[in-house]
């Protein structure tokens, strides 16, 4: 059974592994070259200090995927509003983990009184769009060719909810 729990320093490694290979194998994340511990250090810290979440599923010990979310923009009036990130391991794709991350991260920002929060998704990215789609997101805007990955350019599609 899959549990969601906080993450801690001690699970950097894998949600870095995880990450890497979202960088290498997929257009999920727009960054050309793989992050170092040290930089995943400084994100953990970084989303610690701001009083924001990293969550992982984890199954008999083992990290599946993790999530997080932060804010959507850096200005007072978008206070209300948090973009969120969730990844998989490839050996636990399409067993429930992203399901059971998004559900968490949502409450995660209800409880803190976020009134939105917003997905930005490659458009090609079919599953996590039916992902959210099923958890009522909707789709509110679309960026053509903005992004570039592995030579090809890449639309970006934005999803939003809102929390309570």
């Amino acid at each position: 059974m899959v549990e969601i729990r906080a993450a801690t320093e001690a699970d950097l490694p894998t949600i870095l592994a995880i990450y890497n290979d979202a960088i290498e194998n997929s257009s999920a994340i727009w960054v050309d070259h793989v992050s170092t511990l040290e930089d995943r250090q400084a994100w953990f810290e970084m989303r610690r200090r701001q009083g924001y979440p990293i969550l992982v599923a984890a199954e008999n010990g083992e990290v599946l995927g993790y999530g997080s979310f932060g804010d959507f923009r850096a200005f007072e009036g978008f206070r209300g509003t948090v973009e969120h990130s969730l990844y998989i391991g490839p050996n636990a794709r399409r067993r429930g983990v992203g399901k059971a991350l998004l559900v968490a991260l949502m409450e995660a920002a209800r409880g803190i009184g976020k009134d939105v929060m917003v997905a930005a998704i490659d458009s090609e990215n079919k599953a996590s769009i039916a992902l959210h789609e099923a958890f009522g997101f909707r789709t509110t805007g679309k960026l053509d060719k903005v992004g570039r990955k592995f030579g090809r350019l890449l639309d970006l599609v934005f999803m939003q909810i809102e929390l309570n």
